[in-house]
């Protein structure tokens, strides 16, 4: 097991909270899948919820290495929950295709917020 890349972000939720005001649905289109949408609308703290995927997201791209370019698109991470409540990573599109050339195949994430601020910790493993 070697450890590829480690991302970590920080996101202010009134930034989120503005990008909602003002552009909603386009905001929640470009940057979140379905599944990420539907499990914001039930939770009672929506913002934190979508704040802490955000950074999850960015966090994401830094430790792939690759950024936000190359036809990579916001959805290609996505981030789901186990039934236990641990969260995962899916990878799709462009992104998939980079993780996979550069052999990471297991994730490591951690995600937390409080009213005001997100972060999220992004660890790529290749196990191969």
């Amino acid at each position: 097991m070697q450890i590829v890349g480690h991302g970590i972000d920080i996101v202010d939720t009134s930034r989120v909270a503005r990008l909602l005001d003002q552009h909603e649905r386009r905001f929640l289109l470009r940057c979140f899948t379905e599944h990420e949408q539907a499990c914001a609308a039930d939770r009672r703290h929506r913002l934190e919820f979508l704040a802490g995927r955000f950074a999850a997201k960015e966090a994401i791209m830094k430790a792939v290495g690759t950024g936000w370019r190359n036809g990579i698109a916001w959805t290609d991470a996505e981030v789901v929950r186990e039934a236990s409540g641990r969260p995962i990573v899916r990878l799709h599109g462009q992104l998939a295709d980079i993780a996979a050339e550069r052999g990471i195949d297991q994730w490591w994430i951690s995600i937390s917020h409080i009213r005001t601020h997100a972060t999220a910790s992004a660890i790529a493993v290749a196990t191969g």
